[in-house]
């Protein structure tokens, strides 16, 4: 049987993304970032591709690894200017019927009880289309413009997640019973208050005593996406993750994430294939090979070295402006994206070792994922055998200039895979939970989060009595959240 292959548009609420210098070419808009109908036209050309999601990467702080200091960053518009990602989704989900929506947010900077609000409040406004990729942070910027004199070590950031995670559950999950709000006009109740429950959190990090601000939103946990390819980041995605982004450059590195991944969800006690990989990817395409070809050629005329440099160093932790373009990365230890490094210490797809120049040559466009070129026969040849031969689950497209490069994918190679049955021939109504795995609105029993719910083995909350008046002349309340 033909798999089915998921595809998300990956973005950023900025300049270029992953692509530096990619802002010069004259048919990129991302220099509309700022404009909220670049946003909305973009959200519609994705629906009518039938994308699964639009994700939405995001960074707080600046690259300023490289050369010890953030003017190449600034210089190169390296994910600065950046704007905020939560406020797009509004104005998208209006335009749109099926669409899902990843916003990247850090665990590190905020507080959760506010962030809990935030996201229901998105899950409310898309009708449970929205999901949160799970960040821990990584740049040393970040911790210094929020009072810190550097980010925590690399597994203590995740510790600090792993309780992160514990409060949100109990705020999403365990605060508020599916049929608290009755609305009854009769007697003047809108929500039972002994359905609604005081989490009690009292924790390393966190003190969180009372209740979730929000009632029950259509999925209640949004979709947990997460891109720890480290060992602690992989046990950090093995029990709560349901999406993962990887962004392995060659098949060989992907075969064996992929593995790792399967493996340590299993060893969690959740179903392996209970979560979604996506793999980092950037495809050219055109109506034939040497047009194709050609596009590529002309597109990485206008990529800059310099701010590939800017974005490996900060990913990587290591100023690689110190380093002459012949040579090789050779063993660093890093306190940013460890699988970074990793990556980039294993064989060069051509063959030999990696040095300096050809890491700069590889991030011109889409950053570390792979870049396929072609046309959409070529190019829906290439992703099927990454997915059969890495047992991938899809893909994040990146994009060289957008919407162009969304654009030509779907001209191209939609077609193609549909016509294979290997691209989904129309959504799934409902969630995007339910649009991903087909089982329902809720997280499934075997992950973490659900053992939160009210009644669960892991619930902490603080029972009370019901105080709602009865009446012996009121029609029995109906309850508007039950699933």
């Amino acid at each position: 049987m033909t798999r089915v292959i998921r595809f998300n548009a990956f973005d950023m609420n900025c300049v270029a993304h992953q692509s530096p210098g990619l802002w010069k070419h004259p048919e990129d808009q991302s220099w509309r970032y700022k404009d909220l109908e670049y946003w909305t036209e973009l959200a519609k050309l994705l629906e009518r591709g039938r994308f699964d999601g639009l994700f939405i990467a995001d960074v707080l702080g600046t690259y300023d690894i490289y050369g010890a200091s953030d003017e190449a960053a600034i210089r190169q518009a390296a994910q600065i200017p950046v704007n905020d990602p939560m406020m797009l989704v509004s104005a998208m989900a209006l335009v749109t019927e099926h669409l899902g929506f990843g916003i990247t947010t850090g665990t590190g900077f905020e507080h959760p009880y506010p962030f809990a609000r935030r996201m229901s409040t998105l899950d409310h406004l898309t009708k449970g289309r929205i999901g949160w990729n799970v960040v821990t942070g990584y740049l040393p910027s970040a911790a210094r413009n929020m009072g810190q004199h550097d980010q925590p070590a690399h597994d203590a950031r995740y510790d600090h997640a792993d309780e992160y995670l514990e409060v949100l559950y109990k705020l999403w999950e365990g605060s508020w019973e599916d049929d608290a709000v009755i609305r009854d006009r009769d007697r003047g109740v809108f929500t039972d208050p002994g359905k609604v429950h005081h989490i009690g959190h009292r924790g390393t990090h966190f003190t969180v005593p009372g209740v979730h601000l929000c009632e029950p939103s259509p999925q209640r946990t949004p979709v947990i996406y997460q891109a720890g390819s480290s060992p602690r980041g992989v046990r950090f995605a093995a029990e709560n993750a349901e999406a993962i982004f990887t962004a392995a450059p060659t098949k060989a590195i992907l075969k064996e994430t992929v593995s790792t991944i399967r493996r340590e969800v299993e060893i969690a006690g959740r179903d392996p294939y209970g979560v979604k990989i996506f793999n980092l990817t950037t495809v050219i395409t055109a109506e034939t090979d040497e047009e194709a070809h050609a596009k590529h050629r002309e597109y990485l005329s206008y990529g800059d070295a310099e701010g590939s440099l800017v974005f490996m160093s900060g990913w990587m932790g290591v100023d690689l402006a110190r380093y002459g373009l012949d040579e090789p990365v050779g063993n660093v230890e890093s306190n940013a994206i460890l699988s970074a490094v990793a990556a980039f210490q294993q064989a060069d797809p051509r063959g030999g070792e990696w040095v300096v120049g050809d890491i700069a040559e590889w991030g011109k466009i889409g950053g570390m994922g792979p870049r396929i070129v072609g046309s959409g026969v070529s190019v829906a040849d290439t992703l099927q055998e990454w997915v059969e031969e890495t047992d991938v689950d899809g893909f994040n497209l990146a994009y060289a200039i957008t919407p162009g490069t969304w654009a030509d994918f779907i001209e191209h190679v939609v077609p193609v895979l549909t016509e294979r049955g290997a691209y989904q021939a129309e959504y799934t109504p409902g969630t995007l939970r339910h649009k991903l795995f087909g089982k329902g609105d809720r997280l499934p029993d075997d992950h973490r989060g659900s053992r939160y719910r009210v009644g669960g083995p892991l619930s902490t909350i603080i029972e009370r009595p019901s105080t709602v008046p009865s009446s012996p002349n009121s029609v029995a309340a109906q309850p508007v959240n039950g699933r």
